[in-house]
Formats: C-alpha cells, sequence, structure tokens
C-alpha cells in the first residue's frame, strides 16, 4: 500500500473530525468512526460519484461546475445515512461540510503524487535567470 493512500486517508479523516468541529449538524462519534467515514467517502467519491457526474453533465456545465458541489455534499451525506457514527444533518451543513472537505482534500492531494508517494519538487535557477523544474 502507499504511504500516499494513508497520507490522504489520515488527512480526511481528520478533515471529517474538523468538519464536525465546524459545522453543527455534522457529528462524528470517535475517531475510529472518522476513519471508517473516511474509507467510505473515498470508497464512495471513487465508484459512485463519477457515474453522478456524468449523468449530471448538462446541469453541471449550466452552473459552471457549481453542481460538483451538490454531488460531494450528497456522498457526504450518503455517508451520514450508511454509517452509526457519522451523522450528517440538513442539504446545506452537507454544502458547507463538502466545501471545506474538498479544500482539505485538495490541499492534501498537492502534497502527493500520480504514483501515491510523497513528492518534492526541485527548482533551480536556469539561463536568462528563470525558475526551472531540476530533473
Amino acid at each position: 500500500m502507499r504511504k500516499g493512500f494513508l497520507f490522504r486517508w489520515v488527512v480526511n479523516a481528520l478533515g471529517l473530525l474538523f468538519v464536525s468541529w465546524l459545522f453543527e449538524g455534522i457529528r462524528v462519534d470517535g475517531l475510529g468512526w472518522a476513519f471508517v467515514a473516511a474509507l467510505f467517502l473515498g470508497v464512495f467519491n471513487a465508484l459512485i460519484r463519477p457515474v453522478l457526474i456524468l449523468l449530471t453533465l448538462p446541469i453541471t456545465i449550466v452552473t459552471m461546475g457549481l453542481f460538483i458541489l451538490v454531488i460531494n455534499a450528497l456522498m457526504l451525506w450518503l455517508t451520514g445515512w450508511l454509517l452509526a457514527g457519522f451523522h450528517v444533518q440538513g442539504f446545506w451543513t452537507a454544502i458547507g461540510g463538502a466545501l471545506v472537505l474538498g479544500i482539505i482534500s485538495l490541499a492534501a492531494n498537492g502534497l502527493v503524487g500520480e504514483r501515491g508517494n510523497f513528492e518534492v519538487i526541485e527548482m533551480h535557477r536556469g539561463s536568462g535567470d528563470r525558475w526551472e523544474r531540476r530533473s
């Protein structure tokens, strides 16, 4: 198993705890439930979310991509509906939680490369005093 997967899983679990602290309508019953919820959310985002994005493509285009936030909220709500130790109450709470969790996930994914490993990008000054990526 790649370190990047474990890192994203831990960050998303901690993100769920943060979101539950931030929003009154989202509740996690403990650290263990946060990890289970993060795992379920990851599976739903990998399997169900792409199908929903494809089915709702016209409305996503019309809303200039904002409907993706609704899909993310639905994934968060579905996780809360299926798990006994994770609760999401209300549509707007799910939207807010999905927005914050999306920002946290974006930051975590920025640290993990395509192969699932942590990446360090080295830069150096090249010709013309411009910054270039070191190979």
